[in-house]
């Protein structure tokens, strides 16, 4: 029997609607697996091995968990034939709140899985814009689980452990960066986690690489205090575990990425940074896009997207 699946971006929106409200733990795999696979799914009622969910439909976004918590999945997008296939992790932006979230990076796995790249597009908690709440320790957490969460993905999905690159856009590219640096931090830090796989290099897209700079914060403001729970003058050792100006010489590659006509992050703010890091030893290069706004380095149908696909992939 053949059964007709809704679409791929349906199935993924009911999916996260569960699980927000709790009635999906663990792999959520199977529905969003087997979209778009057509052919004789034979008995629904049994459960496929992971193994075979990743031969059936490859092409396909993959829901799997990284924790417990309604934030912590992601997409997984693994290229078809054999491995070992190198990763991007995908850091959707949004000023760290939940305005955006990973649907934001969405188009951008599809496109970069369908030249050889596994995306794995990642989910994590945020804060409410103009809320109380704090981010820290939270979102670094996870972010930092969601990457070390591709060692247990790996032999399942045949993933080059040796080949992981980050790809953050805005406030993602914030996160990305702090992730590349992320092993060199204190293993007392609150926000390390105990073994942080390392990164072969980081990619920001418009990235928010100094969130203590005014500048640099652009439109997103005082949020980054909001994420930090205070100033810089309020909670200095928290800017200095999270801020990559702060962290530098990193020791990864990194590779920066900003439209000559952002008018939310500046490009001076990459420019900035890409000096202020290469006087600290780092590998930074800085590729300008002329006339590309904030969200063209985004979207693989704006006409910029080919530049900045194939600057990203130089970055594996």
């Amino acid at each position: 029997m053949t059964y007709v699946l809704p679409s791929p971006r349906r199935v993924l929106h009911v999916a996260r609607v569960l699980r927000r409200i709790g009635q999906i733990g663990g792999l959520a795999l199977s529905l969003a697996s087997l979209v778009g696979c057509g052919g004789d799914l034979g008995d629904p009622s049994e459960e496929l091995t992971a193994e075979a969910q990743a031969a059936s439909c490859v092409a396909e976004p993959m829901l799997i968990s990284y924790g417990s918590e309604p934030d912590q999945f992601g997409e997984l997008r693994v290229p078809p034939g054999r491995g070992p296939h190198p990763v991007a992790v995908l850091l959707h932006g949004g000023c760290w709140t939940t305005i955006f979230g990973l649907e934001q990076m969405s188009d951008m796995g599809e496109d970069l899985t369908q030249r050889g790249i596994a995306t794995w597009n990642v989910e994590f908690r945020r804060i409410t814009y103009g809320g109380t709440d704090s981010g820290h320790p939270e979102t670094f957490l996870d972010v930092g689980a969601a990457i070390d969460k591709l060692r247990t993905l790996a032999p399942i999905y045949d993933l080059d452990l040796d080949e992981v690159v980050t790809v953050g856009h805005s406030a993602g590219g914030h996160l990305g960066v702090w992730a590349a640096a992320r092993p060199n931090l204190p293993t007392t830090s609150p926000i390390r986690g105990t073994n942080p796989l390392p990164l072969s290099a980081a990619v920001s897209l418009a990235g928010v690489l100094d969130i203590a700079d005014p500048v640099a914060r652009g439109a997103c403001g005082t949020l980054a205090d909001q994420l930090l729970g205070g100033t810089p003058t309020d909670v200095p050792e928290r800017y200095a575990e999270s801020n990559p100006s702060e962290l530098v010489p990193i020791g990864v590659r990194q590779v920066l990425i900003h439209g000559t006509a952002d008018d939310i992050i500046p490009l001076s703010s990459s420019e900035n940074y890409r000096e202020h890091a290469r006087d600290a030893g780092d590998h930074v290069s800085l590729k300008k896009v002329h006339n590309a706004d904030h969200f063209d380095v985004i979207t693989p149908t704006s006409p910029k997207w080919p530049q900045v696909r194939g600057r990203i992939l130089s970055a594996f």
